[in-house]
Protein backbone atom coordinates (compact mmCIF):
# COMPACT_ATOMS: atom_id res chain seq x y z
CA UNK A 1 0.00 0.00 0.00
CA UNK A 2 0.94 3.59 -0.47
CA UNK A 3 0.46 5.25 2.90
CA UNK A 4 -0.87 8.64 2.74
CA UNK A 5 -2.18 9.00 6.41
CA UNK A 6 -0.86 9.02 9.91
CA UNK A 7 0.79 5.64 10.80
CA UNK A 8 -1.10 2.44 11.81
CA UNK A 9 -0.87 1.51 15.60
CA UNK A 10 1.34 -1.52 16.33
CA UNK A 11 -0.59 -4.35 16.65
CA UNK A 12 0.18 -7.49 18.29
CA UNK A 13 0.30 -10.58 16.80
CA UNK A 14 -1.45 -13.87 17.82
CA UNK A 15 1.02 -15.11 20.17
CA UNK A 16 1.07 -11.23 21.91
CA UNK A 17 3.93 -10.07 21.02
CA UNK A 18 4.95 -6.99 19.19
CA UNK A 19 5.96 -7.58 15.59
CA UNK A 20 9.00 -7.00 13.87
CA UNK A 21 10.21 -3.38 13.46
CA UNK A 22 8.07 -1.63 10.69
CA UNK A 23 9.67 -1.03 7.70
CA UNK A 24 8.71 2.19 5.32
CA UNK A 25 9.78 2.18 1.76
CA UNK A 26 11.38 5.74 0.72
CA UNK A 27 11.13 6.43 -3.24
CA UNK A 28 10.70 9.86 -5.10
CA UNK A 29 9.02 8.16 -7.99
CA UNK A 30 5.79 6.77 -8.00
CA UNK A 31 5.52 2.94 -7.67
CA UNK A 32 4.26 2.01 -10.62
CA UNK A 33 6.68 3.54 -12.97
CA UNK A 34 8.34 1.64 -15.28
CA UNK A 35 11.74 1.36 -13.67
CA UNK A 36 14.14 -1.05 -12.23
CA UNK A 37 14.07 0.53 -8.62
CA UNK A 38 9.83 0.71 -8.86
CA UNK A 39 9.76 -3.34 -9.73
CA UNK A 40 11.85 -3.76 -6.60
CA UNK A 41 9.73 -1.61 -4.88
CA UNK A 42 6.81 -3.63 -6.07
CA UNK A 43 8.16 -7.44 -5.59
CA UNK A 44 9.38 -6.36 -2.31
CA UNK A 45 5.93 -5.35 -1.31
CA UNK A 46 4.25 -8.30 -2.83
CA UNK A 47 6.55 -10.66 -1.46
CA UNK A 48 5.53 -9.14 2.08
CA UNK A 49 2.08 -9.18 1.82
CA UNK A 50 2.12 -13.11 0.57
CA UNK A 51 4.06 -13.35 4.00
CA UNK A 52 1.57 -10.78 6.35
CA UNK A 53 4.12 -8.56 7.21
CA UNK A 54 2.76 -4.75 6.53
CA UNK A 55 4.89 -2.39 4.79
CA UNK A 56 4.22 0.71 4.34
CA UNK A 57 5.76 2.72 0.47
CA UNK A 58 6.02 6.63 0.93
CA UNK A 59 6.82 9.08 -1.85
CA UNK A 60 7.05 12.10 -3.19
CA UNK A 61 3.21 11.81 -4.09
CA UNK A 62 1.80 11.12 -0.69
CA UNK A 63 1.86 14.68 0.48
CA UNK A 64 1.40 17.60 -0.88
CA UNK A 65 -2.11 17.37 -2.60
CA UNK A 66 -2.99 19.33 -5.82
CA UNK A 67 0.16 21.67 -5.12
CA UNK A 68 1.92 18.92 -6.92
CA UNK A 69 0.68 19.77 -10.25
CA UNK A 70 2.42 22.84 -10.64
CA UNK A 71 5.09 22.44 -9.05
CA UNK A 72 6.23 19.13 -10.93
CA UNK A 73 5.07 20.55 -13.66
CA UNK A 74 7.07 23.60 -13.67
CA UNK A 75 10.28 21.44 -14.88
CA UNK A 76 8.66 21.29 -18.44
CA UNK A 77 9.48 25.27 -18.51
CA UNK A 78 12.65 25.06 -16.73
CA UNK A 79 13.59 22.45 -19.10
CA UNK A 80 12.96 24.50 -21.96
CA UNK A 81 16.03 26.60 -21.17
CA UNK A 82 18.27 24.47 -19.65
CA UNK A 83 18.00 20.96 -19.28
CA UNK A 84 20.38 20.31 -16.31
CA UNK A 85 18.25 23.38 -13.87
CA UNK A 86 15.23 21.10 -15.28
CA UNK A 87 17.21 18.34 -13.43
CA UNK A 88 17.86 19.93 -10.36
CA UNK A 89 14.43 21.01 -10.32
CA UNK A 90 12.84 17.63 -10.30
CA UNK A 91 15.69 16.37 -7.41
CA UNK A 92 15.52 19.02 -5.28
CA UNK A 93 11.09 19.36 -5.63
CA UNK A 94 10.84 15.43 -5.79
CA UNK A 95 12.99 14.81 -2.66
CA UNK A 96 11.51 17.76 -0.79
CA UNK A 97 7.98 16.46 -1.04
CA UNK A 98 8.89 13.05 0.11
CA UNK A 99 10.44 14.64 3.11
CA UNK A 100 7.32 16.07 4.18
CA UNK A 101 5.40 12.84 3.65
CA UNK A 102 8.17 11.23 5.68
CA UNK A 103 8.29 13.87 8.73
CA UNK A 104 4.37 13.08 8.93
CA UNK A 105 4.92 9.59 8.93
CA UNK A 106 8.21 9.31 11.29
CA UNK A 107 6.15 12.30 13.85
CA UNK A 108 4.12 9.27 15.08
CA UNK A 109 6.04 6.43 14.97
CA UNK A 110 8.72 4.31 17.00
CA UNK A 111 11.27 2.86 16.13
CA UNK A 112 10.83 1.70 12.65
CA UNK A 113 13.52 1.07 9.37
CA UNK A 114 13.26 3.43 6.29
CA UNK A 115 14.52 1.77 3.65
CA UNK A 116 15.38 4.59 1.18
CA UNK A 117 15.91 3.81 -2.59
CA UNK A 118 18.51 5.96 -3.40
CA UNK A 119 21.17 9.15 -2.19
CA UNK A 120 18.15 11.68 -2.50
CA UNK A 121 15.10 9.31 -0.88
CA UNK A 122 18.01 8.93 1.94
CA UNK A 123 19.01 12.58 2.21
CA UNK A 124 15.16 13.11 3.08
CA UNK A 125 15.03 10.55 5.38
CA UNK A 126 17.80 11.79 7.61
CA UNK A 127 16.51 15.19 7.71
CA UNK A 128 13.73 13.94 9.44
CA UNK A 129 14.03 11.07 11.28
CA UNK A 130 13.25 11.72 15.43
CA UNK A 131 16.72 9.63 16.26
CA UNK A 132 19.02 6.31 15.42
CA UNK A 133 16.11 4.46 16.81
CA UNK A 134 14.81 5.35 13.30
CA UNK A 135 16.95 3.45 11.26
CA UNK A 136 17.94 4.74 7.65
CA UNK A 137 19.53 1.57 4.94
CA UNK A 138 19.87 2.86 1.18
CA UNK A 139 19.98 0.63 -1.50
CA UNK A 140 22.60 0.92 -4.10
CA UNK A 141 20.93 0.40 -7.56
CA UNK A 142 22.24 3.30 -9.26
CA UNK A 143 25.63 3.14 -11.28
CA UNK A 144 28.32 4.93 -9.83
CA UNK A 145 26.43 7.84 -8.81
CA UNK A 146 23.15 9.64 -10.29
CA UNK A 147 25.20 12.21 -11.49
CA UNK A 148 26.31 10.16 -14.16
CA UNK A 149 22.58 8.24 -14.60
CA UNK A 150 21.38 11.70 -15.56
CA UNK A 151 24.33 12.50 -17.69
CA UNK A 152 24.10 8.83 -19.03
CA UNK A 153 20.52 9.67 -20.14
CA UNK A 154 18.88 9.63 -23.69
CA UNK A 155 18.71 13.21 -23.85
CA UNK A 156 22.25 13.91 -22.15
CA UNK A 157 20.65 16.21 -19.49
CA UNK A 158 23.81 17.31 -17.19
CA UNK A 159 26.89 18.14 -18.50
CA UNK A 160 29.77 15.58 -17.16
CA UNK A 161 31.53 17.72 -14.15
CA UNK A 162 29.25 20.54 -14.93
CA UNK A 163 27.59 22.22 -12.45
CA UNK A 164 24.62 20.16 -11.32
CA UNK A 165 26.88 17.01 -11.94
CA UNK A 166 29.19 18.66 -9.24
CA UNK A 167 26.15 19.49 -7.54
CA UNK A 168 24.53 15.74 -7.06
CA UNK A 169 27.77 14.32 -6.23
CA UNK A 170 27.88 16.99 -3.32
CA UNK A 171 25.17 15.92 -1.91
CA UNK A 172 25.85 12.20 -2.47
CA UNK A 173 28.76 12.42 -0.23
CA UNK A 174 27.37 14.20 1.85
CA UNK A 175 24.74 11.76 2.32
CA UNK A 176 25.35 8.48 1.90
CA UNK A 177 28.48 8.33 4.51
CA UNK A 178 25.98 8.95 7.09
CA UNK A 179 23.13 6.83 6.71
CA UNK A 180 23.05 3.54 8.88
CA UNK A 181 23.39 0.79 6.44
CA UNK A 182 23.99 0.43 2.26
CA UNK A 183 22.25 -2.48 0.44
CA UNK A 184 24.24 -3.20 -2.54
CA UNK A 185 22.36 -5.13 -5.32
CA UNK A 186 26.11 -6.27 -6.50
CA UNK A 187 29.50 -6.54 -5.74
CA UNK A 188 30.16 -4.44 -9.11
CA UNK A 189 27.35 -1.49 -7.89
CA UNK A 190 29.78 -1.51 -4.36
CA UNK A 191 32.82 -1.15 -6.09
CA UNK A 192 31.56 1.29 -8.80
CA UNK A 193 30.57 3.48 -5.57
CA UNK A 194 33.84 3.28 -3.83
CA UNK A 195 35.80 4.28 -6.83
CA UNK A 196 34.38 8.18 -6.45
CA UNK A 197 33.61 7.98 -2.61
CA UNK A 198 35.92 5.51 -0.70
CA UNK A 199 34.44 6.67 2.55
CA UNK A 200 31.46 4.50 2.24
CA UNK A 201 32.90 1.47 2.88
CA UNK A 202 33.17 2.93 6.50
CA UNK A 203 29.23 2.51 6.26
CA UNK A 204 27.97 -1.06 7.49
CA UNK A 205 26.79 -2.57 3.87
CA UNK A 206 25.82 -6.36 2.57
CA UNK A 207 25.31 -7.53 -1.00
CA UNK A 208 21.95 -8.95 -1.52
CA UNK A 209 20.98 -9.51 -4.84
CA UNK A 210 17.92 -8.41 -6.76
CA UNK A 211 15.18 -10.47 -6.61
CA UNK A 212 11.67 -11.79 -8.43
CA UNK A 213 8.58 -13.64 -7.66
CA UNK A 214 8.66 -17.31 -9.16
CA UNK A 215 5.85 -17.91 -11.62
CA UNK A 216 4.49 -20.69 -13.52
CA UNK A 217 6.94 -21.42 -16.97
CA UNK A 218 4.32 -23.29 -19.02
CA UNK A 219 5.40 -22.55 -22.82
CA UNK A 220 3.05 -20.13 -24.55
CA UNK A 221 1.15 -21.54 -27.39
CA UNK A 222 3.26 -19.64 -29.88
CA UNK A 223 6.81 -19.75 -29.56
CA UNK A 224 8.65 -16.68 -31.27
CA UNK A 225 12.55 -16.49 -30.79
CA UNK A 226 14.09 -13.40 -29.50
CA UNK A 227 12.72 -11.34 -26.78
CA UNK A 228 13.73 -8.65 -25.09
CA UNK A 229 12.56 -5.73 -22.00
CA UNK A 230 13.18 -2.31 -21.06
CA UNK A 231 13.38 1.04 -21.86
CA UNK A 232 13.93 2.31 -25.61
CA UNK A 233 17.07 5.00 -24.59
CA UNK A 234 20.71 5.27 -25.10
CA UNK A 235 21.88 2.39 -22.30
CA UNK A 236 19.69 -0.35 -23.26
CA UNK A 237 21.15 -0.06 -26.87
CA UNK A 238 18.61 -2.01 -28.88
CA UNK A 239 20.09 -0.87 -32.43
CA UNK A 240 22.82 -3.47 -31.49
CA UNK A 241 19.58 -5.99 -31.54
CA UNK A 242 18.67 -5.07 -35.19
CA UNK A 243 21.53 -5.34 -36.15
CA UNK A 244 22.35 -9.10 -34.93
CA UNK A 245 19.32 -9.65 -36.75
CA UNK A 246 20.40 -8.24 -39.81
CA UNK A 247 23.39 -10.45 -39.23
CA UNK A 248 22.24 -13.56 -38.58
CA UNK A 249 19.79 -13.23 -42.07
CA UNK A 250 23.28 -12.92 -43.65
CA UNK A 251 24.02 -16.40 -42.43
CA UNK A 252 20.71 -17.88 -43.74
CA UNK A 253 18.76 -17.53 -40.24
CA UNK A 254 15.74 -15.60 -39.95
CA UNK A 255 15.04 -14.64 -36.46
CA UNK A 256 12.04 -12.68 -34.89
CA UNK A 257 12.39 -10.46 -32.27
CA UNK A 258 10.04 -8.86 -29.62
CA UNK A 259 10.93 -5.97 -27.73
CA UNK A 260 9.18 -4.41 -24.83
CA UNK A 261 9.11 -1.32 -23.54
CA UNK A 262 9.04 2.28 -24.99
CA UNK A 263 10.91 5.43 -24.90
CA UNK A 264 12.78 8.27 -26.78
CA UNK A 265 14.49 6.36 -29.15
CA UNK A 266 10.99 4.02 -30.60
CA UNK A 267 11.19 6.07 -33.78
CA UNK A 268 14.86 6.12 -34.74
CA UNK A 269 14.97 2.12 -33.68
CA UNK A 270 11.69 1.43 -36.11
CA UNK A 271 13.73 3.76 -38.77
CA UNK A 272 16.78 1.58 -38.00
CA UNK A 273 14.99 -1.95 -38.93
CA UNK A 274 13.93 -0.63 -41.65
CA UNK A 275 17.23 0.95 -43.23
CA UNK A 276 18.46 -2.94 -42.43
CA UNK A 277 15.79 -4.84 -43.47
CA UNK A 278 14.54 -6.41 -40.52
CA UNK A 279 11.63 -4.05 -39.79
CA UNK A 280 9.73 -7.68 -40.96
CA UNK A 281 11.40 -9.47 -38.53
CA UNK A 282 11.01 -7.02 -35.09
CA UNK A 283 7.75 -6.59 -33.19
CA UNK A 284 7.53 -3.10 -30.82
CA UNK A 285 5.51 -4.34 -28.61
CA UNK A 286 5.35 -1.24 -26.19
CA UNK A 287 5.51 -1.15 -22.26
CA UNK A 288 3.37 -4.34 -20.76
CA UNK A 289 2.78 -4.79 -17.14
CA UNK A 290 1.89 -8.53 -18.22
CA UNK A 291 5.10 -9.11 -20.07
CA UNK A 292 6.66 -11.83 -17.35
CA UNK A 293 3.59 -13.85 -18.17
CA UNK A 294 4.81 -13.50 -21.87
CA UNK A 295 8.47 -14.72 -22.05
CA UNK A 296 7.63 -18.46 -21.53
CA UNK A 297 6.55 -17.95 -25.79
CA UNK A 298 10.00 -17.12 -26.69
CA UNK A 299 12.93 -19.27 -27.00
CA UNK A 300 16.15 -16.71 -25.87
CA UNK A 301 16.23 -13.47 -23.89
CA UNK A 302 18.92 -10.93 -25.03
CA UNK A 303 20.07 -8.04 -23.81
CA UNK A 304 22.15 -5.38 -25.16
CA UNK A 305 22.71 -2.81 -22.60
CA UNK A 306 25.87 -1.37 -22.05
CA UNK A 307 26.16 -0.99 -18.22
CA UNK A 308 23.89 -2.42 -15.79
CA UNK A 309 24.17 -2.73 -12.13
CA UNK A 310 22.36 -5.74 -11.88
CA UNK A 311 19.59 -7.38 -13.97
CA UNK A 312 16.06 -7.79 -13.58
CA UNK A 313 14.83 -8.65 -16.77
CA UNK A 314 17.55 -11.35 -17.36
CA UNK A 315 15.82 -12.77 -13.75
CA UNK A 316 12.79 -13.14 -14.76
CA UNK A 317 13.93 -14.78 -18.40
CA UNK A 318 15.59 -17.26 -16.16
CA UNK A 319 12.61 -17.51 -13.76
CA UNK A 320 10.93 -18.59 -17.04
CA UNK A 321 13.36 -20.83 -18.49
CA UNK A 322 15.06 -19.06 -20.64
CA UNK A 323 18.36 -18.78 -21.67
CA UNK A 324 20.19 -15.66 -21.98
CA UNK A 325 22.94 -13.76 -24.28
CA UNK A 326 24.34 -10.22 -22.54
CA UNK A 327 27.70 -8.23 -22.58
CA UNK A 328 29.50 -9.29 -19.49
CA UNK A 329 29.25 -5.53 -18.50
CA UNK A 330 28.83 -4.43 -14.77
CA UNK A 331 26.92 -6.56 -12.51
CA UNK A 332 25.55 -9.13 -15.40
CA UNK A 333 28.65 -11.05 -14.63
CA UNK A 334 27.09 -12.06 -11.17
CA UNK A 335 23.89 -12.63 -12.47
CA UNK A 336 24.36 -14.33 -15.98
CA UNK A 337 27.40 -17.10 -16.44
CA UNK A 338 28.94 -17.37 -19.48
CA UNK A 339 28.20 -21.35 -21.22
CA UNK A 340 25.93 -21.99 -17.98
CA UNK A 341 22.87 -20.54 -18.03
CA UNK A 342 23.48 -18.43 -22.04
CA UNK A 343 26.34 -17.21 -23.24
CA UNK A 344 28.15 -13.85 -23.68
CA UNK A 345 28.67 -11.24 -26.61
CA UNK A 346 30.83 -8.37 -27.42
CA UNK A 347 28.36 -5.45 -28.17
CA UNK A 348 31.11 -4.39 -30.58
CA UNK A 349 30.83 -7.25 -33.04
CA UNK A 350 26.84 -7.71 -34.13
CA UNK A 351 28.23 -10.56 -36.76
CA UNK A 352 30.05 -12.45 -33.73
CA UNK A 353 26.96 -11.95 -31.78
CA UNK A 354 24.85 -13.68 -34.23
CA UNK A 355 27.35 -16.35 -35.01
CA UNK A 356 26.53 -16.74 -30.64
CA UNK A 357 22.96 -16.85 -30.94
CA UNK A 358 22.63 -18.92 -34.21
CA UNK A 359 24.68 -21.44 -32.37
CA UNK A 360 22.87 -21.67 -29.12
CA UNK A 361 19.61 -21.96 -31.03
CA UNK A 362 20.84 -24.53 -33.32
CA UNK A 363 22.22 -26.96 -30.87
CA UNK A 364 18.91 -28.67 -29.19
CA UNK A 365 21.17 -30.31 -26.43
CA UNK A 366 23.43 -26.88 -25.38
CA UNK A 367 19.81 -25.04 -25.62
CA UNK A 368 18.15 -27.39 -23.26
CA UNK A 369 20.70 -27.76 -20.91
CA UNK A 370 20.99 -23.72 -20.64
CA UNK A 371 17.56 -23.49 -20.19
CA UNK A 372 17.68 -26.29 -17.23
CA UNK A 373 20.75 -24.33 -15.97
CA UNK A 374 18.85 -20.68 -15.62
CA UNK A 375 15.95 -21.99 -13.84
CA UNK A 376 18.21 -23.71 -11.46
CA UNK A 377 20.21 -20.55 -10.77
CA UNK A 378 17.24 -18.47 -10.38
CA UNK A 379 15.80 -20.87 -7.83
CA UNK A 380 18.81 -20.93 -6.02
CA UNK A 381 20.07 -16.80 -6.12
CA UNK A 382 17.18 -15.01 -7.46
CA UNK A 383 13.70 -16.51 -6.13
CA UNK A 384 12.11 -13.57 -4.11
CA UNK A 385 11.44 -16.51 -1.30
CA UNK A 386 15.04 -16.88 -1.02
CA UNK A 387 16.07 -13.41 -0.62
CA UNK A 388 13.67 -11.68 0.86
CA UNK A 389 14.15 -12.82 4.04
CA UNK A 390 17.97 -12.03 3.88
CA UNK A 391 17.03 -8.87 2.89
CA UNK A 392 14.84 -7.90 5.51
CA UNK A 393 16.80 -9.47 8.15
CA UNK A 394 19.52 -6.80 6.89
CA UNK A 395 17.36 -3.85 6.93
CA UNK A 396 15.89 -4.52 10.59
CA UNK A 397 19.64 -5.20 11.68
CA UNK A 398 18.96 -8.90 12.73
CA UNK A 399 21.17 -9.98 10.68
CA UNK A 400 24.57 -12.69 11.92
CA UNK A 401 27.63 -10.90 12.20
CA UNK A 402 29.40 -14.05 9.93
CA UNK A 403 26.45 -13.56 7.59
CA UNK A 404 28.40 -14.12 3.98
CA UNK A 405 26.44 -11.21 2.25
CA UNK A 406 27.81 -8.85 4.61
CA UNK A 407 30.58 -5.95 3.44
CA UNK A 408 33.68 -3.76 5.44
CA UNK A 409 36.70 -2.39 4.74
CA UNK A 410 38.01 -1.23 1.65
CA UNK A 411 36.90 -2.30 -2.23
CA UNK A 412 37.89 -5.28 -3.43
CA UNK A 413 40.18 -5.43 -6.81
CA UNK A 414 38.62 -3.14 -9.42
CA UNK A 415 39.99 -5.65 -11.93
CA UNK A 416 36.86 -6.39 -12.79
CA UNK A 417 35.22 -3.40 -12.16
CA UNK A 418 34.77 -1.26 -15.69
CA UNK A 419 32.34 0.77 -17.67
CA UNK A 420 32.04 0.94 -21.22
CA UNK A 421 33.72 3.94 -22.76
CA UNK A 422 30.80 4.92 -24.46
CA UNK A 423 29.33 6.07 -21.34
CA UNK A 424 32.46 8.05 -20.08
Amino acid sequence: MTHNGPPPAKAKDKQGSLPATPVAIAMTLREDEASGVATHVRQLRRQLAVSGTPVLVHTAFSWGGLLRYPVFGLRAVVKRFSPAAGVAWHIYWHELFLQQALRRYLAGVGACVIYAQGPSEARAALRVRRGPHQRVVMAVHFRVSLADEWCNSAQGQIRRDGPVFRWIRRRERETIPRVDALMYVTNWARQALLTWLPEAAGVQGAIIGNFVSPQDARPGPQVRDLVSTGALDIMKNHGFLLEVLAEANKLGRVLTLDLFGDGPLREELQAKALSLGVDGQVRFRGFRPDVRSLLPSYRLYVHSSFNETSSLAIMEAMCAGLPSVAAPAGGIREVLEDGVQGRYWDLGDPAGAAAIVTELLGNENVYRAAALAARDRFGQEFDANVVVPRLMSFLQGTTAADAPWLVSGKSDSAADFSIDSRLR
